[in-house]
């Protein structure tokens, strides 16, 4: 069911969805469905959860196929993200989403979207910090900043640019980042 829902809440967004139209392409009667979920801030509380979920093993999977190293590594993540958000497969970040559609702080899919930002920032750190102790890096913390802020980037050109666009250039972007002479 949260595979229907995933695929409902990404393409066509949250609030424009019913919880009857998730039931219904779910194959469950509506009633089965609020058994599981009490409502739909929970249904979206659990998409986002399981987006995170998901996520989080992509990052890991995508930082871990260049082999040890932490440029590498780096490098290896902003190319499986350029790939990731292909425009024929990609609406954008589900997270950005959810923030965009759901301002008040106190629902739990929000809070869910903001802890994946803050993980993604912290991954992040993490990596800068190893390329720092390799390398003289002034400041990794304003490294991953920078890196994290093209994340948000590459997200939100994934609708407005072609498969040869902003996401495709990421790569060269981030090289420049991690070339820099403090780097």
């Amino acid at each position: 069911m949260l595979g229907v829902a995933r695929e409902l809440f990404y393409w066509d967004g949250i609030r424009a969805t019913g919880v009857d139209r998730v039931a219904s392409e779910a194959g469950v009667a509506p009633t089965t469905l609020y058994r599981l979920f009490a409502s739909k801030d929970e249904l979206v509380a659990a998409y986002v959860e399981r987006e995170d979920r998901l996520f989080r093993e992509w990052f890991d999977a995508a930082v871990e196929a260049s082999g040890p190293g932490p440029r590498g590594r780096i490098l290896s993540f902003f190319d499986a993200l350029a790939e990731q958000v292909r425009p024929d497969r990609c609406r954008g970040c589900p997270f950005q989403m959810v923030l965009a559609e759901f301002p008040d702080g106190g629902l739990p899919a929000r809070k869910n979207a903001v802890a994946n930002k803050a993980w993604v920032r912290a991954r992040l750190g993490e990596l800068a910090n190893e390329l720092a102790d390799g390398a003289p890096v002034e400041d990794p913390a304003a490294l991953a900043d920078e890196l994290a802020v093209l994340v948000e980037g590459v997200y939100a050109s994934a609708q407005s640019s072609n498969a040869e666009g902003a996401a495709a250039r990421v790569r060269a972007l981030v090289e420049r980042l991690l070339a820099k002479p403090e780097r």
